[in-house]
């Protein structure tokens, strides 16, 4: 199983100890990409403050991410699980997974960035900010930037089983399943369910998907089988509790579409 999870836009603060190795980083193949997008983002935060500040589409109160940004290669670095942070992050909860769901999510969980591509959550990374949706002056639109890079490597990193994508929009752009592969992806939504008037009504939530989805991964990993497919991907969630609704796509090589379906948030 390999679960595809957005970065958290805020972070934890990052440690006193060793700085950034781009080269420890998991995924090598992305190691070149890396290095281009770092090297223009601190050069760019390092010279000029204002025009920073609008490519990263800062507000005046974090002013103080650019200077942060500038420092990236000296800051010391702690593993990304303890980085990001958030709704998701929060609901995840990592650090009470016991051994065997850790294990798991060290070898299952993969996620997006606008700096780094995608990391395992073991990997060390300084605290920064980045989206995805930033255009960086002599790269452009980073989701269209790292497309290729993605393309070369995230196939292989899929291995043979589930591929559960749980990214939002901006980071999906970076990658696209294809072939194979897609056919044994899931993507999830997650809509809440209300009567009024005796009438059904579904809406998507935000805040909440976040939630939702953190608790989602959690409990597949609690779990300790992870699902094979898609199919049985449907299976484990319905024994876990949650109430989904699955659309197989009409012909291979498509990604399967999830609901999962909330009274309460």
């Amino acid at each position: 199983m390999l679960v595809l999870l957005p970065p958290s836009e805020g972070k934890a603060p990052g440690a006193a100890g060793a700085p950034l190795d781009t080269g420890a980083l998991s995924l090598p193949g992305l190691t070149a990409a890396r290095e281009t997008v770092l090297g223009e983002l601190t050069e760019l935060c390092a010279a000029d403050e204002t025009k920073a500040q609008e490519v990263l589409g800062l507000s005046d109160g974090l002013k103080g991410e650019i200077a942060k940004n500038a420092g990236l290669r000296t800051a010391g670095a702690r593993p990304a699980g303890e980085i990001y942070t958030g709704v998701l992050y929060d609901a995840l909860g990592l650090a009470s997974l016991d051994a065997p769901a850790r294990k798991l999510a060290e070898r299952s969980l993969l996620v997006f960035s606008g700096l780094w591509g995608a990391v395992r959550i073991t990997d060390r990374i300084p605290s920064y900010r980045c989206s995805m949706g930033v255009k960086l002056p002599g790269l452009g639109a980073l989701g269209a930037y790292w497309r290729a890079p993605m393309a070369e490597v995230l196939p292989a990193a899929a291995g043979t089983g589930l591929v559960l994508d749980l990214r939002s929009a901006a980071y999906a752009t970076a990658w696209k399943p294809k072939g194979e592969v897609a056919g044994r992806t899931a993507t999830v939504r997650v809509l809440q369910s209300k009567t009024v008037n005796g009438v059904e009504k579904r809406t998507v939530v935000s805040h909440f998907n976040k939630a939702t989805k953190g608790r989602m991964v959690r409990d597949l990993l609690s779990a300790g089988r992870p699902p094979q497919g898609p199919a049985e991907l449907v299976e484990a969630l319905r024994d876990l509790g949650y109430a989904v609704e699955a659309q197989a796509p009409a012909k291979g090589g498509k990604p399967w579409a999830l609901d999962v379906i909330v009274t309460e948030l």
